[in-house]
């Protein structure tokens, strides 16, 4: 009934819950801000909407050739743009959300700083990254079917396991090296940045993610070419 608009209903529906418990209820501030539940709740929000579309991509990507069938056995069809019609949708809601949250740094936050223009660079290699999952789950989900529960439990882990919630800074020095081995950490950390803070990203660290999101969509690229062969086998 709503259409698009679902787009922005889910994160502000999202945002209102988890700052109603977080911010409301376990009276939880992020460190070295003021304080103020505006602040928790926009700052929260950055990390929702990137662990939401790396989760609704995890979420698809298994069903993804089971669910085309036709593709695979009746049709000639280069099926390796299937997972890029899947990550689509969950870009345009991503683009979404991110459309909100801008509207609320403006209103309600610090306002924007000309280092918002680097956003797209930070998010488009989680994109490449989300690319290579799913170009590895969907011929996954072929062979086990109950990929879907497995990823369903990863994607909830991945939540609390990524610096949603709370900042890198505040784990120990190891464990903030193991925690940047997570792909959400460092691209949720320099979004914050250069939204929230309003200064420009680590470039050095970014030129590397960059590397490995592109060096990772072409396994997952290489991955999904050899499974092409026995795909129709298992369907």
């Amino acid at each position: 009934m709503l259409g698009f608009a679902w787009s922005l209903v889910v994160p502000l529906l999202m945002l209102g819950m988890y700052t109603a418990v977080f911010a409301g209820i376990f009276k939880m501030r992020w460190p070295g801000t003021s304080g103020s539940t505006v602040e928790f709740a926009l700052t929260v929000f950055v990390g929702l909407l990137l662990h939401g579309f790396v989760s609704e991509c995890l979420a698809r990507s298994p069903q993804l050739l089971v669910s085309n069938v036709n593709f695979i056995k009746k049709v000639v069809f280069p099926l390796e743009i299937l997972p890029l019609t899947m990550i689509a949708p969950a870009v345009f809601n991503l683009v979404a959300g991110v459309a909100v949250l801008v509207a609320f740094v403006m209103l309600a936050g610090p306002g924007l700083s000309p280092s918002v223009l680097w956003l797209p660079a930070i998010v488009a290699p989680l994109v490449l990254v989300a690319l290579g999952i799913a170009w590895i789950l969907a011929p996954a989900g072929v062979v086990v079917r109950d990929m879907s529960q497995i990823v369903g439990i990863l994607s909830t882990g991945l939540l609390f396991l990524s610096p949603v919630f709370y900042p890198l800074s505040s784990l120990p020095d190891w464990l903030q090296v193991v925690a940047l081995a997570n792909p959400l950490s460092f691209i949720i950390e320099q979004a914050r940045v250069v939204l929230l803070a309003g200064t420009a990203p680590n470039v050095a660290g970014l030129a590397l993610y960059w590397a490995a999101a592109l060096a990772f969509a072409a396994f997952g690229f290489a991955c999904f070419q050899v499974a092409r062969r026995w795909m129709a086998d298992f369907l």
